[in-house]
């Protein structure tokens, strides 16, 4: 058995970006032809993926004040999960700590990087929720303070539009 590489890396997205099949402001189509065609919706979700092609990071709140969570969720949620309000549109920090880590060897279907590459969980100031990445260089440590890197050009429009750096 081979002991498992525990080095700093380089990552790069490898795959084709996805083209807009149909774009409103409200509502986003993608054409995703990864085996097949497929056209998906992201719905009340269109905000979050129209934020990474602008370089924000966006999530929701819950703002029902009979709520007893008003939690802030990342990845965001179009209704909340503690009490069923729809929830609302902010903008988070795109600056956290590494929750955790863990060393991917295949990244799957759909996931066009190259591998071996470090995914991490990004604690964000602010939000309730713990937000799943990829590290684009280097080696993560636990606690260590990273920083988000927008694809505002030539974009997925997926969530590989979005990855951390050391800070």
């Amino acid at each position: 058995m081979t002991k498992a590489y525990e080095g700093p890396l380089t990552t790069k997205y490898i795959g084709t970006p996805n083209d807009l099949f149909d774009q409103s402001d409200d509502f986003w189509v993608i054409n995703w032809p990864r085996t097949f065609t497929h056209h998906h919706t992201y719905g009340l979700l269109t905000p979050f993926f129209k934020g990474l092609t602008e370089g924000k990071l966006m999530a929701t709140k819950c703002t029902n004040p009979e709520c007893t969570e008003n939690s802030t969720w990342l990845p965001p949620r179009a209704d909340c999960p503690d009490c069923y309000a729809r929830t609302e549109w902010v903008q988070v920090p795109s600056e956290g700590k590494i929750y955790a880590y863990t060393m991917l060897d295949y990244a799957g279907i759909g996931i066009e990087m190259e591998t071996p590459y470090w995914q991490i969980d990004v604690q964000i100031d602010g939000v309730d929720t713990i937000f799943k990445g990829w590290l684009k260089q280097g080696k993560p440590v636990t606690g260590m303070p990273v920083k988000a890197e927008f694809r505002t050009e030539n974009p997925t429009h997926t969530i590989l539009d979005i990855c951390w750096v050391p800070k």
